[in-house]
């Protein structure tokens, strides 16, 4: 090859890997942007909204001292407005937290989906006394590292399919399934549930499934969702994330295909 092909070629690759670097940076700029959004928010909620019920809180309570204990039926209703309203503070307070850091522990999403399904096993256990779906959590590819931000996205999403499973499908089984590849992440959300209302699916409106929010977080951050569903039959919710998007910079993680853990009690 000639002096002058070779200086082509090497002038075409830095052509390629120039716009590929621009982009990496713009990315990498919106997601610190976003890191300081959530942090400006969080704290904003801290100094003015929660500070406010709190001091509601406290009014309401005592008011609640003042009253004698033949105020009978008005007295038990303000007590248990004043439960609703600590409780609703105590939920506040976790938002603001999870503002502020990452809300998943681990980088290992499956493990962090796994940790959530046995949660909402043992809290269904507790409450309804009902024998919960068996959950299946399986791992294709090479586990990877997850952008921070995303990986909060991402789980948030998956766990929001999880708990509409748990809650309102009435499932016996549910299948998360998890593959990296190097073109996206696919995360998918399986159950045999009673299924999703067809005009509720269709508009897109808002309901105990909470679709829109999960289809704008995927907007958000750069991916895809998809529901399927269909009544007596089940619910499917697959999230694709592009690659240049969910991984971070570090991508092996060691672990190949193959990943499985199951959740729940055989019926």
């Amino acid at each position: 090859m000639s002096t002058t092909k070779s200086a082509n070629v090497a002038i075409v690759a830095l052509d390629h890997r120039f716009p590929l670097r621009r982009l990496a940076y713009e990315f990498d700029a919106r997601l610190q942007e976003r890191v300081s959004e959530r942090t400006r928010i969080a704290r904003d909620l801290h100094d003015t909204l929660l500070q406010s019920f709190h001091g509601l809180l406290f009014q309401l309570q005592a008011t609640y001292n003042m009253l004698p204990d033949s105020s009978g039926d008005a007295k038990q209703r303000l007590g248990t407005a004043i439960d609703q309203a600590a409780d609703a503070i105590t939920e506040g307070q976790d938002a603001v937290q999870n503002l502020r850091s990452s809300t998943v522990v681990t980088n290992d999403l499956a493990e962090a989906i796994s940790t959530l399904a046995e949660e909402l096993a043992a809290a269904q256990l507790d409450h309804a006394n009902a024998t919960p779906p068996i959950v299946d959590v399986a791992v294709e590819g090479t586990s990877r590292n997850l952008h921070p931000i995303l990986r909060d996205d991402i789980y948030r999403t998956a766990g929001e399919a999880l708990r509409n499973a748990f809650r309102h499908a009435r499932a016996r089984r549910i299948e998360v399934q998890i593959r990296y590849d190097d073109r996206q992440l696919r995360v998918r959300v399986r159950d045999d549930g009673k299924g999703i209302d067809k005009a509720l699916l269709d508009h897109h409106r808002s309901g105990h499934f909470g679709l829109p929010g999960m289809r704008e977080r995927a907007e958000l951050i750069g991916g895809r969702l998809d529901v399927w569903s269909r009544e007596g039959v089940g619910t499917e919710v697959d999230l694709t994330v592009p690659a240049r998007s969910a991984y971070a910079a570090s991508r092996a993680r060691g672990r190949g295909w193959g990943f499985a853990r199951r959740t729940g009690t055989k019926s």
